[in-house]
């Protein structure tokens, strides 16, 4: 038997066990000694999830394969509502085409946002000559996106120019903004920056939540807004539900990842459990992208994965000394 078919068939049994024994089983059934440990028995059940988190292609590769079809169906019946793929856009119209009929059918959002980064790698801080030529690049985006039935994309905006202050970066930002929201806001698609913190990404314009937050106010559209990744800002500057609160109405996604490893919630320092009850309580309905790894290989990661999220989404459940 060659490989090809090794694969595809050992790929078809496990999807006929996982979906026969069903999601919620299988998850309460490996997940409940450690539910039962923490005090959160109702984190073992495969409901949906209160709040909108996206896991993406690879999460549960483990248990459902490498089908991507067969991913979102996992996906959706361990309780999960939208997908996490930055490089969407990339994949094959066809593939497009058959990711979105199935996600539609399972009643499933594409989170994105796509990772558009800058127009052809050119800085949008370092000058306004090319607004003209962002807009034209970003309506293309745009046009992208809209027929697949997405709405978000992601923008980093570029690195500190040598020679220029922070407010004559600033200004060339908003300028180029402006620009690009003339034809963006026309399409229904909404542009997300993004800060990344300096330690990971050395050099960059764009660090803090506070400074997007001005930005946005400057530009002045309902189609800019922030990406907040969680995993960034508690390297950078903390403070983390006080700037969600200051930044609320210019924040569309939320990308999380624990510190130190950027491996899913409870690995680290961030109290991912009460970021998401304040997030809950304040009725965001946006989508939250699982934009980090695992701590563990296998299925026994995936598992630890599913289990981590189960129990920070009962921040219903109180604790237990």
């Amino acid at each position: 038997m060659n490989k090809t078919n090794h694969d595809s068939q050992t790929t078809g049994m496990d999807r006929r066990g996982f979906f026969g024994a069903g999601a919620a089983g299988l998850i309460a059934a490996a997940t409940g000694a450690r539910a039962q440990a923490a005090d959160t028995p109702s984190a073992t059940s495969g409901r949906k999830f209160k709040l909108k988190y996206a896991p993406t292609f690879g999460h549960f590769e483990a248990h459902a394969g490498k089908d991507p079809l067969a991913q979102l169906n996992f996906m959706a019946e361990a309780g999960f509502s939208a997908l996490l793929d930055g490089g969407f856009l990339g994949k094959p119209v066809e593939l497009q085409d058959k990711i979105i009929k199935e996600m539609n059918r399972l009643g499933m959002t594409l989170g994105g946002p796509y990772c558009s980064h800058t127009a052809g790698g050119q800085s949008l801080v370092a000058g306004t000559d090319k607004k003209a030529d962002y807009a034209k690049h970003y309506a293309g985006v745009c046009e992208k996106l809209k027929r697949v039935g997405g709405k978000w994309f992601l923008v980093v905006p570029g690195g500190l120019v040598k020679g220029m202050t922070m407010e004559q970066m600033t200004a060339n930002l908003i300028e180029n903004l402006k620009a690009i929201m003339k034809v963006v806001e026309s399409t229904g698609c909404i542009m997300t920056l993004e800060p990344l913190n300096p330690r990971n990404h050395p050099g960059l314009f764009l660090t803090k939540i506070p400074q997007a937050v001005e930005i946005c106010k400057a530009v002045g559209s309902p189609s800019c807004k922030i990406v907040n990744d969680i995993y960034h800002q508690q390297i950078t500057e903390g403070d983390l539900i006080p700037n969600i609160k200051a930044g609320w109405e210019h924040i569309a996604h939320y990308h999380l990842g624990d510190t130190p490893g950027r491996k899913e919630p409870t690995t680290g320092e961030i109290n991912y459990r009460s970021i998401f009850k304040y997030l809950y309580e304040q009725k965001f309905d946006g989508v939250l992208g699982m934009e980090h790894g695992k701590s563990q290989k296998g299925k026994e990661g995936e598992l630890a994965l599913l289990h981590a999220y189960r129990w920070c989404d009962a921040f219903d459940t109180p604790y237990k000394v």
